[in-house]
C-alpha cells in the first residue's frame, strides 16, 4: 500500500483485547476497510489512519476495553513536523471530533494546522473513562473516587499512545502541542501540565471544571506528594467564560498557576461554552493573539506573575459581569543565548501593530519574572545568581527548586535583553 504522504490514505489497525508487551500495541495494519467505515474520516485529502486496540496491563484498567486513536498526516509532505494532539468534549467521540474540523466555527480547536500530523483521541467508547476522571464539582458521586494526585488509567493510555506516534512517524518532539475543548479541556489542562517533559504549550477552550488539574498539580487545597517532582510545565493558555457554569473555581486556578510561577495566558468574557472562534472572538479578541504553537520544549521561556496591567478575574463574585479581560496577554519573549552559565531572553511587550484588539495595551507593565527549561545550566536550589535587564541589574537565589525569579521588571514595547549568569 502507498504510505506516502500525497496520498489519500485509510487504515484500521487492530490489536487483541488484552496483551502484554509493547511489541504488540498497535497491531500491524489490515488491509483498508470497506465503505462505510472510516473512509469518510479523510479530510481534505490529508492521510489518515485510524487504530483500534485494546489495554496495556500497566495502564491499571479494571476490565477489558477497546479504544481507537486517529492520525491525521500533514497535507504535504514533511520532515520533523510538529505533532498536535486533540482531547474531544464529553459530546463528542475521536470519528465526530475529527467530523468537525471540516467545517470553519465547529469546534475550531479540534483543526490542526495543515503542516502538522494531529493526534485525535477516544474516550467516549468506554463508559467512565472521561479525560477528566469525573472531576468535576457537577459529578459529586465521583469526585471522591478519582481524587488525589494518582495518575488515571486513562491519562497513562493518552500518554502511551502520544509516545508511540512520536516513535512511529517522523515528528519534532520538541513540537508536541495539547488541545481540547470542554471536557477536553479539563483533561488538557489536567493532563497537560503533569507532562511538561512531553508538551512545549498546551490550550484549552472553555475547559469543563479545574478540579481535574487541581488534583493532579496539586494546587490548593491539595498538594503533591513529597516523592513527586514535576517537570517544568508546558505554557498554557486557557479562555473560559464567567457566564459558564463549567468554569467555577478559575480565580483559584489563576492564583494557583502565579503563586506556582507556572506560565498562563488566560482570557475570559461572557461568551458562555462557546467553541467558535469568531463568536468567541467577538466578546474577547485576544484568544488567538498570542502564538502557542510557536513554543519549543526544548527552549527556556519566561514566566510572568504578579503583572500589573491585567484584568480584574470575574470569578467567584462577578459571574453576571459583561466585561472581557486578560493576564499575561501582551507578554512576549524571544530566545537569544541559552549556554551552560548564560542564559539570555529578549523581553517586550506587544503592540497595535503586532495584535489587533480592542483592549488597551499598556505601554509598561512591571512583573516578576521566572525562568524555566533552561537548557544548558543548572541552577541548584539555593544557588546565587547575576542578572541584568537593560539599566538595571543586580543578584539573587535560586528558590527550593532551583527556580530563577526577578521580582519588578518594567516591561515595555521596546524590545530588552535579560540575561542572567552563575
Amino acid at each position: 500500500m502507498n504510505r506516502t504522504p500525497h496520498a489519500t490514505l485509510v487504515l484500521l489497525t487492530l490489536v487483541l483485547p488484552l496483551f502484554s508487551g509493547e511489541k504488540d500495541w498497535p497491531a500491524a495494519a489490515t488491509p483498508t476497510p470497506k465503505a462505510g467505515s472510516f473512509e469518510e474520516l479523510v479530510i481534505d485529502g490529508r492521510p489518515v489512519e485510524v487504530f483500534q486496540h485494546g489495554v496495556r496491563p500497566e495502564w491499571g484498567y479494571k476490565q477489558p476495553q477497546q479504544d481507537t486513536f486517529i492520525v491525521v498526516h500533514p497535507k504535504t509532505g514533511r520532515k520533523n513536523a510538529p505533532l498536535y494532539v486533540v482531547l474531544h468534549s464529553a459530546g463528542h467521540d475521536v470519528v465526530s471530533c475529527l467530523k468537525c474540523t471540516r467545517t470553519v466555527g465547529n469546534h475550531d480547536i479540534y483543526r490542526a494546522p495543515d503542516d502538522f500530523y494531529a493526534l485525535y483521541l477516544d474516550c467516549r467508547a468506554n463508559k467512565g473513562d472521561w479525560w477528566w476522571g469525573g472531576m468535576h464539582v457537577g459529578d459529586a458521586g465521583l469526585t471522591q473516587r478519582n481524587s488525589g494526585s494518582e495518575t488515571s488509567p486513562a491519562e497513562k493510555r493518552v500518554m502511551d499512545t502520544i509516545k508511540w506516534v512520536l516513535a512511529k512517524y517522523a515528528i519534532d518532539p520538541n513540537r508536541v502541542y495539547l488541545c481540547g475543548n470542554s471536557m477536553g479541556g479539563s483533561g488538557t489542562l489536567g493532563i497537560g501540565l503533569r507532562h511538561g517533559d512531553v508538551f512545549a504549550a498546551i490550550k484549552a477552550n472553555v475547559p469543563a471544571g479545574i478540579e481535574h488539574v487541581s488534583h493532579r498539580m496539586g494546587f490548593p487545597p491539595q498538594s503533591l506528594p513529597e516523592h513527586i517532582k514535576l517537570p517544568d510545565p508546558p505554557v498554557a493558555i486557557d479562555y473560559s467564560a464567567q457566564n459558564d457554569g463549567w468554569s467555577k473555581g478559575h480565580d483559584r486556578f489563576v492564583k494557583a498557576m502565579n503563586n506556582r510561577k507556572y506560565a498562563l495566558h488566560f482570557y475570559w468574557g461572557p461568551f458562555g461554552h462557546a467553541n467558535n472562534h469568531a463568536a468567541i472572538e467577538k466578546v474577547n479578541d485576544l484568544v488567538n493573539s498570542f502564538d502557542w504553537l510557536s513554543v519549543k520544549k526544548n527552549e527556556a521561556y519566561p514566566v510572568f506573575a504578579n503583572a500589573t496591567g491585567n484584568g480584574t478575574l470575574p470569578w467567584p463574585d462577578d459571574l453576571q459581569s459583561k466585561s472581557a479581560g486578560q493576564i499575561n496577554a501582551f507578554f512576549r519573549w524571544k530566545n537569544l543565548t541559552d549556554a551552560k552559565g548564560r542564559l539570555e531572553l529578549s523581553l517586550f511587550l506587544a503592540t497595535p501593530a503586532t495584535v489587533k484588539t480592542t483592549f488597551e495595551i499598556p505601554e509598561e507593565a512591571s512583573t516578576d519574572v521566572s525562568l524555566r527549561r533552561i537548557q544548558n545550566t543548572q541552577f541548584a536550589p539555593g544557588a546565587a545568581f547575576k542578572w541584568a535587564f537593560g539599566t538595571a541589574h543586580g543578584e539573587g537565589k535560586t528558590d527550593a527548586n532551583g527556580l530563577v525569579t526577578i521580582p519588578g521588571l518594567k516591561i515595555t514595547a521596546e524590545p530588552t535583553t535579560l540575561l542572567v549568569s552563575q
